[in-house]
């Protein structure tokens, strides 16, 4: 499908502001060591006039996108949610809790297209239970940026190119006793955003990094008169190599994320179960700091105002991702995201999902409403998921829709 240059460079801006992994100012202007310093310049002074709209970037972002329709309709929770084919993305210690034997489910998300026609994210995931106590899982996540016409600085063609990114997860999940389980999970990713094209005199290649993630997850019963139980939810996600594009630009952090949740769940008659689920979620990435800037508002290298230096091991951004921000404990608090969720299930058969996503304004701003459902039918679910952003009419995840189906055996 062909589109104009305005279109192209359109397109290009618009995934960067949305976090799908394109940097059109870096891919354009950077050197090894960062943006150009009018560029930097323009984010420093918007920076200090918003008292602190300081958005985290990192590489490969589509690793922290809703992959399924059931937290899909939820609010995006699901560090303690029960415990479902799609939990290796959430928190795999879920897995060991899983009472069939395996299953495999598919998810198909078309997305922004209020905006671009041919965008989607493909989720393919399973799990098999060895015994009683040990599971493990595997998912493919693949996410197509349709077609896109390349240009060099002089404006002419350099032809039609299918961006794309993949992620291959295996998790292996254990009981520690009845109602506690632990996971680890290996990652390879691949990001192959610029086709080999060239950025200026840089010559760049697809991204290949590995990462990983830890969990745990614990569930009790509550004794009352009401059958009801709890769970809690524990995951580090995405630790791994910096993402890189060319030798000449700087690598990028994987979007390492903690996320700690909880479940609330009354089964009101053997027809009728509730749940409730809350889930809060922090990117362990450095916030970006503020530079001191000359009397020509150039930036001073290596000169920070205010916050800490980002260029940093892996280990070493995540444990300072709790204290570096610019304006200290207001900001860290800040970049915590809010879940809530909420699940009916009828018979076993028919299922009822709503949610509700938060972001504070200067992190980003994404706030939308979920909802959904599905049903059941012998081995087979099918689930859907729909978002309605909050935020303003005319938001690019507007109409979102995913689509769930999946099998679980004895």
């Amino acid at each position: 499908m062909e589109r104009t240059k305005g279109r192209q460079i359109s397109y290009w801006i618009l995934i960067t502001l949305l976090f799908l992994g394109v940097k059109t100012s870096e891919a354009q202007n950077s050197t090894k060591g960062g943006l150009d310093n009018n560029n930097i310049n323009e984010t420093i002074l918007s920076q200090k006039i918003e008292d602190g709209a300081r958005v985290i970037s990192t590489g490969v972002p589509v690793l922290l996108i809703s992959p399924d329709s059931r937290s899909g309709s939820m609010g995006d929770v699901g560090a303690a949610t029960t415990p479902d084919i799609n939990s290796i993305h959430w928190n795999a210690a879920k897995l060991a809790f899983i009472e069939k034997r395996s299953g495999i489910s598919f998810t198909y998300t078309p997305w922004l297209r209020d905006l671009v026609g041919d965008i989607d994210l493909s989720y393919l995931a399973g799990f098999y239970k060895i015994n009683d106590r040990n599971a493990i899982g595997a998912s493919l996540t693949y996410f197509s940026l349709g077609g896109i016409d390349f240009y060099d600085v002089n404006g002419e063609s350099k032809g039609n190119f299918k961006p794309n990114e993949l992620a291959f997860d295996m998790a292996y999940s254990m009981k520690l006793s009845e109602k506690l389980s632990a996971s680890v999970t290996g990652r390879y990713i691949r990001s192959d955003l610029t086709q080999g094209q060239n950025s200026g005199t840089a010559t760049t290649h697809a991204a290949n990094a590995f990462g990983a993630d830890l969990g745990l997850y614990f569930q009790d019963e509550i004794k009352s008169e009401l059958k009801s139980s709890y769970a809690i939810g524990f995951q580090i996600a995405n630790l791994g190599s910096k993402i890189s594009y060319s030798e000449a630009i700087e690598k990028e952090f994987q979007p390492a994320n903690l996320r700690l949740g909880g479940r609330y769940t009354m089964d009101f008659n053997q027809f009728n179960t509730l749940s409730f689920m809350l889930d809060f979620n922090k990117l362990l990435v450095p916030t970006p700091p503020i530079y001191d800037l000359d009397s020509n508002q150039n930036i001073i290298q290596g000169q920070i105002a205010s916050g800490l230096d980002p260029n940093v091991g892996v280990l070493q951004g995540a444990i300072q991702s709790f204290y570096d921000a610019p304006n200290g404990f207001k900001e860290e608090m800040q970049e915590i995201n809010i879940s809530v969720g909420a699940e009916w299930i009828y018979n076993k058969f028919f299922v009822l999902r709503g949610g509700y996503f938060y972001e504070n304004q200067k992190k980003g701003g994404r706030q939308y409403i979920t909802f959904g459902g599905g049903f059941k039918y012998n081995v087979m679910q099918l689930d859907i998921a729909y978002l309605v952003p909050t935020v303003t009419n005319n938001h690019p995840l507007k109409n979102t829709l995913r689509i769930s189906l999946s099998f679980d055996f004895n």
